[in-house]
């Protein structure tokens, strides 16, 4: 199978900014000085530019990275499928009739691609994480609040975190490095002990292979249970509506140019009341207490990625297709726990993922994790991901 070029899609601007370090585009909701903060949205066209750059821009900066492009992204960063009218779709570069993910969706394609040597997203509620599975490559979304969200859209969340994609986990492991100063990275000196969440709903042709690849390391490994990973879930989607009509909100009312899609999102979500976000939030800490439980067990824990393949852009056009996608991976956005996924390919050769979750605060212990299985594991060893 061979890489398809990169569309024009991909990136919504090119730049020459910073050292002679590992070149990064980053994603067009973080401010660039100088250049208009897009979002992917016609209602940002015409904003003023960025009088400073994000902290985490900075941060690239300081570490002497060359930034060389802003990501084209799903609208507002609020979509799973990348897809965009204003400013394009990135074309997958492996499975370009499937979709490429959001919404880091440009962040995915790029370094996919090969366009730069690592890439800078957004998380709110598997953004890095998804798009990086669909697209074959590596993503990790941080401790939430571990990087700086000064600089970035949307400006209030509790869930959104900065974070970083890379064809290799040594990249990735220097990304994290870049984005925050206090990251030193660490080595696996014995096997890691890994707990595996019980996934209900997961196509075979996903949950068979990743099984039988951890079987081989792992033959005892046991299954655990989050009792209120399905709330969980469910209450992320609760979280970020709210939060997401909260700031858009009157835009919207406004008159804004959001796409259809968006603007019929965001309507629905100033339906969701603050009952319900009063609940969601109870079932944030009752949810964050039983992952902080397992994890006072094993050092990391495991899930599929994704429980079906990614869709084919046709058949993304339908929400239903769509809406469960990210089913493990946004309830670790509502609990803040760090997560990464391993990309993988199934029998058929489609894209499938490992997701690994660690404890709050230890992301590096989390990388070293990864990558002892992706160089441990056959299933997740490194393959040419341009062939």
């Amino acid at each position: 199978m061979n890489a398809h070029a990169p569309s024009a899609a991909t990136l919504v601007g090119t730049l020459s900014l910073g050292g002679d370090g590992p070149t990064v585009v980053v994603k067009d909701c973080i401010d660039i000085a100088g250049t208009v903060t897009g979002c992917g949205s016609a209602a940002f066209a015409d904003a003023a530019p960025a009088t400073e750059h994000a902290e985490i821009v900075d941060a690239l900066l300081n570490a002497g990275c060359k930034i060389t492009g802003k990501a084209n992204m799903h609208e507002l960063a609020f979509g799973m499928t990348g897809v965009n009218v204003f400013t394009g779709t990135p074309i997958n570069p492996m499975w370009p009739d499937r979709i490429p993910g959001g919404s880091s969706s440009g962040s995915a394609v790029a370094v996919a691609a090969g366009l730069c040597d690592f890439a800078v997203g957004t998380d709110t509620g598997g953004s890095i994480r998804q798009p990086a599975t669909c697209c074959g490559i590596f993503g990790i979304k941080p401790t939430f609040g571990r990087i700086s969200r000064k600089g970035l859209t949307p400006k209030d969340s509790s869930l959104d975190c900065p974070g970083i994609l890379a064809r290799d986990m040594d990249m990735l492991t220097k990304g994290m490095a870049a984005i925050d100063p206090t990251f030193k990275a660490e080595a696996m000196i014995h096997a890691p002990k890994l707990g595996r969440i019980k996934s209900e709903g997961v196509d075979p042709e996903i949950g068979d292979p990743l099984v039988y690849a951890l079987m081989d390391a792992y033959p005892d490994m046991p299954y655990e249970f989050l009792p209120s990973l399905e709330a969980a879930f469910d209450a992320g989607m609760v979280v970020m509506s709210y939060e997401m009509a909260q700031e858009f909100g009157p835009m919207l009312d406004a008159g804004a140019s959001f796409g259809p899609d968006i603007a019929a999102r965001l309507s629905n979500a100033r339906k969701v009341t603050e009952a319900q976000y009063a609940k969601a939030q109870d079932i944030r800490h009752r949810f964050t207490a039983e992952v902080d439980a397992l994890l006072d067990t094993y050092d990391a824990l495991i899930t599929p990625s994704l429980p079906t393949f990614p869709p084919t852009l046709d058949a993304a056009k339908d929400p239903q297709n769509v809406l469960s996608l990210t089913r493990y991976q946004r309830p670790f956005n509502l609990s803040g726990h760090p997560a990464l996924t391993l990309p993988a390919r199934s029998n058929s050769g489609l894209p499938i993922g490992l997701q690994i979750i660690g404890p709050r605060g230890e992301d590096a212990k989390l990388c070293a994790i990864a990558s002892w299985i992706s160089s441990c594991i056959s299933l997740f060893q490194p393959k040419d991901r341009t062939q």
